[in-house]
């Protein structure tokens, strides 16, 4: 039997604001346990919360990008369950009444070598508080409950079961993950909790319209282990199926060391919790001004700068989508076609896309904080383009760069006279050159001149190693062609 793979995904983003959502407490990371817990995040008696600004503007900034429907009213409700790390025995959160519904994520990938694009229907974002933390591992025999995290802002982003892989699932979280960090609205740091999957997976006979039995795949913190689980998932389902059983629904965990997911508790239905409106919150009402008003502080968002970079820059799709993976990785491209000239758009992408990146992979560092401005790498494109330096020589200047982590907008200059890199382009030295490699290379030589064209590519590299790499490419060539004319 041939089966569909169902994946819808539930994204927590951690607001950046100061302080919490419904009290004055800070939410800074790594402060000692239970040291910013106020009574009003403990839901102590006498205390009432206070909604917090900042995070409701965060959550428009979400609703706008996405295309979704602000609420003009929405409604905050108690659901109730018990968790050793939930203080109060319930989260404050928003059922019927979100205040983002709808909306739209598009995002492209690539499949098979190619880029595919994908629209992902989302079904709301609502606002909510965050739990505690549960220590399991610094205590033997016991678990210690960190209340710190009680009452952090979060919003959730729900998204329609429309994805059918787990390559289109770990793209469209990439995409969110770039957006809501674009926007502003979350710092994005997965190891600190800041973004975090819910990942629902199901399957089905192909071609059957009814939905199977989900399964949710709690706190995922990893696009790899995502990935991963997503795979694991679906095999287990598959297999559970196949062999005459039932997919059960339920919580699972993923075990990244194991390689496996396993069951947490049977799934909760929305009667479980016992949802019903909060008698200490008011509805919360957004006004249409208040809306256009955070519309016009908007950034350029991702896909408009796309579409930009392709009519602008005159980049095919591919590089647009992957300059646009982040704020700063645009900002850093711009920044460099801003001192190297329209002309070496192509260029700067492809340095950026290539060595750029490759580096900053390798180093564990982000473009922010690469030690290579962009106006040096702008020098250094340019350096190509005019035939001081090859496209093999940068690589090696841009290494230099990369070590020196100079201030100097110059440093490519310097570094190449330091190095003596400059390229070779004096016909003089250069026909020496040719006339010494094609003395000691007759049978490429006659290879050439019997019809076999690709026997010029020995006699290239011959003569570029001869130059130890400094000859102009284009230059010799030509010459070469000249010369076994004759």
């Amino acid at each position: 039997m041939q089966w569909e793979v169902v994946i819808g995904l539930e994204n927590h983003v951690q607001l950046t604001t100061n302080s919490k959502i419904f009290s004055g407490s800070s939410i800074q990371f790594g402060a000692e346990p239970n040291t910013q817990a106020s009574p009003v995040d403990l839901a102590l008696p006498g205390v009432l919360p206070v909604m917090n600004k900042g995070a409701v503007e965060r959550a428009i900034r979400l609703g706008l990008a996405v295309g979704a429907k602000i609420a003009p009213s929405s409604v905050f409700a108690r659901k109730n369950y018990f968790y050793p790390d939930l203080p109060k025995g319930y989260q404050i959160s928003q059922f019927e009444d979100p205040v983002v519904i709808g909306g739209q994520l598009t995002f492209g990938y690539e499949k098979d070598g190619k880029l595919e694009t994908k629209t992902v229907n989302l079904t709301r974002a609502h606002l909510e508080e965050d739990a505690g933390k549960s220590l399991h591992e610094d205590y033997a025999g016991m678990t210690g409950i960190d209340l710190n995290r009680a009452g952090t802002p979060l919003l959730e982003i729900v998204s329609e079961p429309e994805m059918r892989s787990s390559a289109e699932a770990v793209a469209y979280a990439k995409a969110l993950h770039s957006l809501v960090v674009w926007l502003g609205i979350c710092d994005g740091n997965m190891q600190e909790g800041s973004f975090r999957c819910d990942v629902n997976v199901s399957v089905r006979p192909v071609g059957q319209k009814e939905f199977g039995t989900r399964c949710e795949i709690k706190n995922l913190n990893s696009f790899r282990f995502m990935e991963e689980a997503i795979a694991y998932e679906v095999r287990r389902q598959i297999e559970l199926i196949e062999d005459g059983g039932k997919v059960q629904q339920a919580t699972r965990l993923w075990d990244p060391d194991k390689k496996e997911t396993r069951a947490m508790r049977t799934k909760e239905d929305a009667q479980d919790y016992r949802y019903f409106p909060d008698p200490d919150l008011p509805p919360l009402v957004i006004s249409q001004e208040w809306i256009e008003r955070i519309r016009a502080d908007m950034p350029e968002l991702p896909a408009a700068m796309r579409a930009r970079f392709v009519s602008d820059y005159a980049l095919p799709e591919y590089d647009s989508l992957i300059l646009t993976s982040s704020h700063e990785m645009a900002a850093y491209f711009e920044a460099v076609v801003a001192k190297a000239g329209k002309e070496n758009a192509k260029a700067a992408a492809n340095w950026l896309m290539g060595d750029v990146s490759s580096t900053l992979n390798r180093e564990g560092v982000g473009i922010a904080d690469a030690p290579v401005e962009a106006s040096q790498l702008a020098l250094l494109l340019k350096r190509i383009a005019d035939g001081t330096i090859s496209n093999k020589i940068a690589k090696e200047v841009f290494g230099a760069m990369w070590e020196a982590k100079s201030t100097d907008e110059h440093i490519a200059d310097a570094i190449i006279d330091q190095k003596g890199l400059r390229q070779i382009s004096d016909s003089g030295a250069l026909e020496k050159i040719v006339d010494d490699v094609l003395a000691a290379n007759e049978k490429s030589v006659e290879q050439y001149r019997a019809g076999k064209e690709a026997a010029i590519n020995a006699l290239i590299g011959q003569a570029m190693k001869a130059s130890k790499g400094k000859a102009n490419p284009a230059q010799l060539t030509e010459l070469l062609k000249k010369k076994l004319a004759g």
